[in-house]
């Protein structure tokens, strides 16, 4: 189903989202972090994306960012299961950024980005949307912040692989979607992003 206006489904995944990224900001702002899975949504509403994907792009930071104030990675889970279906927990999963293995192995940062990119050869095609979506806002949110500073080092310091791993990592994630047979329309968008972001981390 295409959303085209309200949607009871989409507005209670808006309240969950916003319940759980309470307090929370975007990294290096005061922006409210609910601002980047809305975001998130309006890309995928753009290329009139279902209730589905659009509901699992509200979440799909929950897990990864969530796990305090009581609430354990499985609690999370379960309540996303519970209140949004087990397809939507599955869409969810296959765009969080694991902390341990099938065998319980804690990944480093580096290997949680290799393991993420590896799971998106068996997840689904909204999975891979809501992966595309997600780093568009990321990117556009990066270069926007770069055209406001005069010194380019207080956005790139923001994250922990600098600049080189920043900017190689939006290409990475094209270059993967791509390589995996995703090619939705929403791809030039991404690719675009991933160019500018080369362009300014020249």
């Amino acid at each position: 189903m295409t959303i085209r206006g309200y949607s009871d489904r989409v507005n209670h995944a808006f309240a969950f989202a916003a319940k759980h990224h309470d307090r929370q900001v975007r990294k290096g702002t005061r922006l409210p972090y609910l601002t980047h899975p809305a975001n998130v949504a309006v890309i995928l509403t753009r290329y009139d994306q279902d209730e589905h994907t659009i509901v699992s792009g509200i979440l799909h930071d929950v897990i990864e960012d969530c796990v305090r104030d009581g609430y354990t990675r499985d609690m999370l889970e379960q309540r996303i299961g519970d209140k949004f279906g087990p397809a939507v927990l599955d869409t969810v999963l296959a765009v969080t950024h694991r902390q341990v293995d099938e065998e319980g192995i804690e990944l480093s940062s580096e290997e949680r980005k290799d393991d993420y990119l590896a799971r998106l050869a068996a997840a689904s095609e909204p999975a891979r949307w809501v992966c595309a979506a997600d780093k568009i806002h990321n990117g556009n949110s990066i270069l926007a912040d770069l055209n406001r500073t005069l010194d380019p080092d207080t956005v790139w310091s923001r994250f922990n692989v600098g600049r080189i791993g920043t900017v190689r990592w939006y290409r990475r994630v094209y270059e993967r979607l791509r390589e995996v047979g995703f090619a939705a329309p929403i791809m030039g968008e991404l690719l675009e992003v991933a160019e500018r972001l080369e362009e300014k981390g020249r």
